[in-house]
């Protein structure tokens, strides 16, 4: 998904407005807005409301009109984890997969492949970091012979998509599942070349998916390929067309079951290093009960199991990485992960924990980026896309309070979003350009020195 680029401009404009603005504003501070606001290209839809701390209107545009926040709420998650996720800019250790042998009653042992939550965990044969090859050599040098590979990602319960997430979408990278245990970013490649006009293109791909290959190469015209597959199958199938002579195109597939993929993988590892596999693959998970729910466990904190010893772990990099990844590219399984990573804090890792009032009023009073969320939760897709929330009203609002406070993580949190490309200049110059950018930015959050009015803009 590509990020909401010009909200955030105009977000910050209003900011400006407001800055040099009385309190009460005055009836032209509206029309200065939206006139700023038509500007937009035809058939962009605006909404806006800024209100004092008090909760007093002071400019509102579309109020009560429905929009979908989408990626709007990424800016949301990474405030969040800014504000209640420790070390951040440190190697995340709590999150590094780990793999042990558990010989149980028999004589030859599982492998047991556990994910920590991580969303980087790399199976590429040119991996240099957080690399599934690092946890299949230490198996590799304590047993020649294991029974089953089990890939654990029980740490969060099964909630592999997001209430209201398309079927139709969970085939695609965008709406992939969701796991402790994650791999790859959870998704497939599959690279596909033409022949000869007349034959099935060649497919070349990790051999995951059973592939009914019905596209066909042609003598001319562009690459018109699509792919189907049900939610929970292994069977896929190719139709299109592609063009004798093209370059190949490589389509991007979801993955329904994350830990049996990296169980998948870690048994091919396994076996390429003499490693004897006489078992089969399998996952485990945790179905959701209400322990996950914080509303109805009243306060009382989640059962967490203790965790066998490990014979090898991974520490990925600082997660502060990652949530610069997440609002760079508008990284959805990334940001999900992070909603699951934030539900640890105080629960067990669900989707309600994440964003329960608790997190969010945590983010309110650490970051102050996040003021009174009302009903614009922080999952990233899915329930964002598809509840199309009446969204400004009067309760949903986002302040400009990252300038009080005066830590390291302001700087940080506002380097996430999107900075605006520029066609030519070199990389030297768009580096300088993006950090006057920032320092403009800085200084427009620093203006305000009375209560700082709150703002939800959202633009579809």
């Amino acid at each position: 998904m590509q990020p909401a680029r010009l909200s955030f401009h105009i977000a910050l404009l209003a900011a400006l407005l407001l800055a040099a603005s009385p309190v009460p504003a005055q009836p032209g501070l509206q029309r200065r807005v939206e006139a700023t606001l038509g500007a937009a290209p035809v058939g962009t839809r605006f909404g806006l409301v800024v209100t004092t701390p008090e909760g007093r209107e002071l400019i509102a545009i579309n109020p009560d009109n429905r929009f979908i926040p989408a990626s709007n709420t990424k800016m949301l998650t990474t405030a969040a984890a800014f504000a209640n996720l420790p070390a951040l800019d440190q190697p995340d250790a709590a999150g590094g997969a780990t793999v042990r042998l558990d010989r149980g009653s028999g004589r030859v042992p599982d492998v047991i492949l556990t994910g920590h939550g991580d969303a980087r965990l790399s199976s590429a044969a040119d991996c240099a970091v957080d690399c599934l090859a690092t946890l299949a050599d230490a198996v590799a040098a304590r047993t020649r012979r294991v029974r089953n590979v089990v890939g654990d990602d029980s740490l969060f319960p099964d909630q592999r998509w997001s209430p209201g997430m398309s079927w139709n979408n969970i085939q695609s990278r965008y709406g992939t599942a969701i796991s402790a245990l994650t791999i790859d970013d959870n998704e497939l490649a599959m690279r596909v070349s033409p022949g000869a006009a007349g034959a099935r293109p060649t497919l070349d791909m990790l051999p995951y998916y059973d592939v009914l290959n019905l596209a066909t190469t042609v003598a001319e015209g562009p690459a018109e390929l699509q792919f189907q597959r049900l939610p929970n199958s292994r069977t896929l199938r190719l139709t299109g067309t592609i063009a004798a002579g093209l370059q190949p195109e490589t389509l991007r597939l979801g993955i329904d079951d994350p830990a049996h993929f990296a169980a998948w993988r870690l048994r091919a590892m396994l076996e390429a290093r003499g490693v004897r596999v006489t078992g089969d693959t399998e996952v485990r998970h945790r179905p959701f009960t209400p322990a996950d729910d914080p509303a109805k466990r009243e306060g009382a904190p989640p059962p967490r199991p203790p965790e066998a010893e490990a014979l090898a772990r991974l520490t990925p990099p600082p997660l502060a990485e990652d949530l610069t990844q997440i609002s760079k590219v508008s990284q959805n399984l990334h940001a999900e992960l992070m909603i699951r990573r934030l539900g640890l804090v105080s629960g067990s890792g669900s989707i309600e924990d994440g964003g329960h009032d608790g997190t969010r009023g945590r983010a309110a009073d650490g970051l102050g980026s996040v003021r009174r969320l009302g009903h614009v939760h922080l999952q990233s897709r899915g329930a964002a896309r598809r509840r199309r929330p009446a969204a400004l009203g009067r309760r949903a609002t986002v302040g400009r309070g990252v300038a009080r406070d005066q830590s390291d993580r302001r700087r940080r949190w506002h380097a996430c979003p999107p900075l605006p490309r520029h066609a030519a200049g070199g990389e030297a110059v768009r580096q300088d350009r993006n950090a006057q950018r920032e320092q403009r930015h800085l200084r427009l959050y620093d203006r305000a020195q009375r209560p700082d009015p709150g703002l939800l803009i959202l633009r579809q």
